[in-house]
Protein backbone atom coordinates (compact mmCIF):
# COMPACT_ATOMS: atom_id res chain seq x y z
CA UNK A 1 0.00 0.00 0.00
CA UNK A 2 2.52 2.53 0.76
CA UNK A 3 4.29 1.47 -2.17
CA UNK A 4 1.38 2.30 -4.17
CA UNK A 5 0.97 5.47 -2.15
CA UNK A 6 4.84 6.46 -3.03
CA UNK A 7 4.33 6.02 -6.79
CA UNK A 8 1.27 7.82 -7.09
CA UNK A 9 3.15 10.96 -5.20
CA UNK A 10 6.07 10.83 -7.63
CA UNK A 11 4.28 10.36 -10.43
CA UNK A 12 2.14 13.52 -9.34
CA UNK A 13 5.39 15.55 -9.00
CA UNK A 14 6.32 14.61 -12.97
CA UNK A 15 6.58 17.74 -15.45
CA UNK A 16 3.38 17.30 -17.46
CA UNK A 17 4.23 17.18 -21.38
CA UNK A 18 4.34 19.77 -23.16
CA UNK A 19 1.82 19.68 -25.86
CA UNK A 20 2.02 21.61 -29.07
CA UNK A 21 -0.15 24.38 -29.75
CA UNK A 22 -2.40 24.49 -33.10
CA UNK A 23 -0.74 26.08 -35.79
CA UNK A 24 -3.74 27.74 -37.02
CA UNK A 25 -3.53 30.11 -33.80
CA UNK A 26 -0.45 31.46 -35.87
CA UNK A 27 -2.97 33.62 -38.28
CA UNK A 28 -5.65 34.44 -35.36
CA UNK A 29 -3.62 35.63 -32.18
CA UNK A 30 -1.37 38.78 -32.26
CA UNK A 31 1.28 40.81 -30.65
CA UNK A 32 0.21 44.66 -30.30
CA UNK A 33 2.14 47.63 -30.72
CA UNK A 34 0.56 51.21 -30.19
CA UNK A 35 1.36 54.84 -30.27
CA UNK A 36 -0.17 58.19 -29.50
CA UNK A 37 0.47 60.71 -32.24
CA UNK A 38 0.96 64.32 -31.37
CA UNK A 39 2.70 67.68 -32.95
CA UNK A 40 5.25 67.77 -29.46
CA UNK A 41 6.78 64.73 -30.67
CA UNK A 42 8.08 66.23 -34.11
CA UNK A 43 12.05 66.32 -33.45
CA UNK A 44 11.78 70.19 -35.32
CA UNK A 45 9.40 73.12 -36.54
CA UNK A 46 8.33 73.45 -40.74
CA UNK A 47 10.48 76.45 -40.61
CA UNK A 48 13.37 74.63 -39.73
CA UNK A 49 13.62 72.72 -43.27
CA UNK A 50 16.58 72.22 -44.33
CA UNK A 51 17.55 75.00 -46.74
CA UNK A 52 18.50 72.00 -49.99
CA UNK A 53 15.09 70.59 -49.34
CA UNK A 54 12.79 73.31 -48.99
CA UNK A 55 12.18 73.18 -52.33
CA UNK A 56 11.47 69.72 -53.02
CA UNK A 57 10.13 68.59 -49.29
CA UNK A 58 9.29 72.00 -47.80
CA UNK A 59 5.67 72.50 -47.08
CA UNK A 60 3.30 74.12 -49.53
CA UNK A 61 0.87 75.95 -47.08
CA UNK A 62 1.29 78.10 -44.01
CA UNK A 63 2.97 76.36 -41.15
CA UNK A 64 1.51 76.10 -37.38
CA UNK A 65 3.56 76.15 -34.48
CA UNK A 66 3.81 72.21 -32.85
CA UNK A 67 2.46 73.59 -29.61
CA UNK A 68 -0.40 75.47 -31.37
CA UNK A 69 -1.95 72.70 -33.27
CA UNK A 70 -4.81 70.81 -32.78
CA UNK A 71 -3.99 67.73 -34.43
CA UNK A 72 -3.78 63.94 -32.30
CA UNK A 73 -4.28 60.72 -33.44
CA UNK A 74 -3.74 56.77 -32.20
CA UNK A 75 -1.95 53.87 -34.50
CA UNK A 76 -2.14 50.25 -33.49
CA UNK A 77 -0.32 47.93 -35.16
CA UNK A 78 -1.25 43.88 -34.66
CA UNK A 79 1.30 40.81 -36.17
CA UNK A 80 -0.03 37.54 -36.01
CA UNK A 81 1.81 35.44 -34.11
CA UNK A 82 3.58 33.25 -37.34
CA UNK A 83 4.46 37.08 -38.37
CA UNK A 84 2.67 36.41 -41.50
CA UNK A 85 0.62 39.75 -41.78
CA UNK A 86 0.27 42.91 -39.74
CA UNK A 87 -2.82 44.83 -39.36
CA UNK A 88 -2.48 48.80 -38.90
CA UNK A 89 -5.89 50.92 -37.35
CA UNK A 90 -5.23 54.37 -36.97
CA UNK A 91 -7.44 57.31 -36.16
CA UNK A 92 -6.90 60.92 -36.51
CA UNK A 93 -8.33 64.35 -35.27
CA UNK A 94 -7.39 67.75 -35.97
CA UNK A 95 -6.61 67.29 -39.73
CA UNK A 96 -8.25 67.52 -43.14
CA UNK A 97 -7.60 64.51 -44.39
CA UNK A 98 -7.61 66.50 -47.90
CA UNK A 99 -4.27 67.99 -46.36
CA UNK A 100 -2.40 64.94 -45.77
CA UNK A 101 0.10 64.40 -48.12
CA UNK A 102 2.24 61.26 -46.76
CA UNK A 103 1.69 59.00 -43.82
CA UNK A 104 4.18 56.56 -42.65
CA UNK A 105 5.99 54.27 -40.19
CA UNK A 106 9.57 55.07 -39.70
CA UNK A 107 12.45 53.31 -38.05
CA UNK A 108 14.33 55.83 -35.89
CA UNK A 109 14.48 56.70 -32.14
CA UNK A 110 12.65 59.32 -29.98
CA UNK A 111 13.38 63.04 -31.44
CA UNK A 112 15.12 61.36 -34.72
CA UNK A 113 14.49 61.23 -37.92
CA UNK A 114 14.69 58.15 -39.92
CA UNK A 115 14.14 56.45 -42.87
CA UNK A 116 10.61 55.20 -44.43
CA UNK A 117 10.01 51.27 -43.23
CA UNK A 118 6.31 51.36 -44.78
CA UNK A 119 4.38 54.36 -47.39
CA UNK A 120 0.77 54.23 -46.78
CA UNK A 121 0.63 55.68 -49.68
CA UNK A 122 1.23 52.95 -52.17
CA UNK A 123 -1.56 50.95 -50.64
CA UNK A 124 -3.91 52.99 -53.33
CA UNK A 125 -6.23 56.15 -53.23
CA UNK A 126 -5.73 59.03 -51.86
CA UNK A 127 -5.93 59.22 -48.38
CA UNK A 128 -9.32 61.32 -48.24
CA UNK A 129 -10.19 57.72 -49.61
CA UNK A 130 -8.67 55.70 -46.85
CA UNK A 131 -9.36 58.05 -44.17
CA UNK A 132 -13.14 57.56 -43.40
CA UNK A 133 -14.21 59.42 -40.59
CA UNK A 134 -10.78 59.94 -39.42
CA UNK A 135 -10.33 55.94 -39.70
CA UNK A 136 -7.78 54.08 -41.65
CA UNK A 137 -7.11 50.16 -41.66
CA UNK A 138 -4.42 48.70 -44.07
CA UNK A 139 -3.29 44.89 -43.98
CA UNK A 140 0.45 44.81 -44.45
CA UNK A 141 2.58 41.73 -45.83
CA UNK A 142 6.38 41.29 -46.20
CA UNK A 143 5.90 42.86 -49.88
CA UNK A 144 5.03 46.28 -47.50
CA UNK A 145 8.31 46.79 -46.10
CA UNK A 146 10.70 49.32 -48.07
CA UNK A 147 14.03 47.82 -48.05
CA UNK A 148 16.32 50.80 -48.25
CA UNK A 149 19.28 50.70 -50.60
CA UNK A 150 20.91 53.71 -49.63
CA UNK A 151 20.46 54.26 -45.68
CA UNK A 152 21.49 57.65 -44.79
CA UNK A 153 24.92 58.70 -43.39
CA UNK A 154 23.30 59.74 -40.23
CA UNK A 155 24.99 58.13 -37.13
CA UNK A 156 22.92 56.36 -34.35
CA UNK A 157 22.78 54.31 -31.79
CA UNK A 158 20.00 51.92 -33.45
CA UNK A 159 19.57 47.53 -33.29
CA UNK A 160 20.56 45.81 -36.07
CA UNK A 161 18.17 45.70 -38.84
CA UNK A 162 17.11 49.61 -38.62
CA UNK A 163 18.30 50.84 -41.82
CA UNK A 164 19.51 54.57 -40.67
CA UNK A 165 22.62 53.75 -39.54
CA UNK A 166 25.06 52.56 -42.37
CA UNK A 167 27.27 50.61 -39.78
CA UNK A 168 24.75 47.80 -39.42
CA UNK A 169 25.06 45.01 -42.43
CA UNK A 170 21.30 44.08 -42.84
CA UNK A 171 18.05 45.80 -42.60
CA UNK A 172 14.56 44.52 -41.84
CA UNK A 173 12.60 43.41 -44.80
CA UNK A 174 10.61 41.37 -43.41
CA UNK A 175 7.44 41.61 -40.93
CA UNK A 176 9.46 39.88 -38.62
CA UNK A 177 12.20 42.36 -38.90
CA UNK A 178 9.49 44.95 -38.59
CA UNK A 179 8.44 43.38 -35.52
CA UNK A 180 11.61 43.31 -34.12
CA UNK A 181 12.13 47.25 -34.63
CA UNK A 182 9.29 47.91 -32.70
CA UNK A 183 9.99 45.52 -29.71
CA UNK A 184 13.05 47.70 -29.47
CA UNK A 185 11.05 50.63 -29.66
CA UNK A 186 12.52 52.30 -32.93
CA UNK A 187 9.81 52.75 -35.16
CA UNK A 188 7.59 55.57 -35.45
CA UNK A 189 4.31 57.06 -37.37
CA UNK A 190 5.12 60.34 -39.36
CA UNK A 191 1.46 62.34 -40.87
CA UNK A 192 3.00 64.66 -43.11
CA UNK A 193 0.52 67.89 -44.05
CA UNK A 194 0.63 70.39 -47.23
CA UNK A 195 1.83 72.91 -43.83
CA UNK A 196 3.95 70.36 -42.30
CA UNK A 197 5.77 68.29 -44.75
CA UNK A 198 9.37 67.77 -43.61
CA UNK A 199 9.23 66.87 -40.07
CA UNK A 200 5.02 65.96 -40.56
CA UNK A 201 2.68 67.22 -38.66
CA UNK A 202 2.23 64.58 -36.07
CA UNK A 203 4.41 61.84 -34.88
CA UNK A 204 3.74 59.04 -32.58
CA UNK A 205 6.78 56.44 -31.32
CA UNK A 206 5.75 53.05 -31.71
CA UNK A 207 5.82 50.85 -28.10
CA UNK A 208 4.38 47.33 -26.76
CA UNK A 209 0.63 47.36 -25.91
CA UNK A 210 0.69 46.81 -21.93
CA UNK A 211 -1.89 44.76 -21.15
Amino acid sequence: MRTAIAALVTLSLLPLSAQAKDPALGQTTFTTYEAYLSPAQEPGEESETPKPLQKTLGATAPSTPRAERKSKGHGQIRFTKDLSRAFVDVQIEGVNTADIVMFHIHCGPPGFLGPIIINFGEHGGSFEKQFVNGKMTVELTNKDVNFVKSPPTVKSRLPESCPIDVGFPSQASTLSGLEYLARKGVLYFNLHTKAHTYYGEMRGQIYSVKE
